[in-house]
């Protein structure tokens, strides 16, 4: 699984739709609304490297509101919610 996190910026007045809009294509794990220097951030799951060159700029960059994207490939997760979740597997909550 390639993981990639889209930092976008769009257009004040649209960007409750334009977030949806990006949350409901294939591809986009979640999408978050955000202070700081982007608007949006994205994050990305697809299985190789050639769909990201049809989601990113062939889909999301045509986005009604959509006025830049700056993206960043992840190599490795380093999240301990990943890996506790990976060691209860089989585990009851009793």
């Amino acid at each position: 699984m390639i993981t990639a996190i889209v930092l976008i910026h769009a257009a004040a007045d649209t960007i409750p739709e334009t977030a949806q809009a990006i949350a409901d294509i294939e591809g986009v794990s979640e999408v978050y609304s955000c202070a700081g220097d982007v608007d949006l951030i994205a994050i990305i799951r697809v299985s190789a490297h050639e769909e990201l060159a049809d989601l990113i700029p062939g889909r999301i960059g045509r986005v009604p509101g959509v006025l830049d994207t700056d993206t960043h490939i992840a190599f490795r997760s380093y999240s301990s919610a990943d890996t506790e979740t990976a060691f209860a597997i089989g585990v009851d909550g009793d």
